[in-house]
């Protein structure tokens, strides 16, 4: 049972990865400065600020921004489940 809680943590940090890149790249896109060198730091304020742009663009969340969350979200369960199953 502790494997599955540590595969499917990894398999969330993966998505949310592969979203945050997708969240940087649309940000740049928009014309906010990326600081590339100080990513890791910084990606909480560029999920932030996408949230920001795409809610005064359409009035409405960016299509990235709860499936990003949700995995980073999901991720910490499983790994706490992993813990506790361990």
């Amino acid at each position: 049972m502790a494997t599955l809680f540590a595969i499917l943590a990894f398999v969330s940090i993966g998505t949310a990865v592969v979203l945050t890149m997708m969240i940087v790249n649309e940000i740049s896109r928009r014309g906010v400065k990326v600081n590339f060198f100080l990513l890791r730091l910084y990606i909480p304020k560029y999920i932030h600020q996408y949230r920001q742009l795409t809610l005064k663009e359409t009035g409405k969340v960016g299509p990235l921004y709860c499936p990003c969350v949700g995995s980073y979200l999901l991720a910490l369960v499983f790994a706490v489940a992993y813990l506790i199953f361990k």
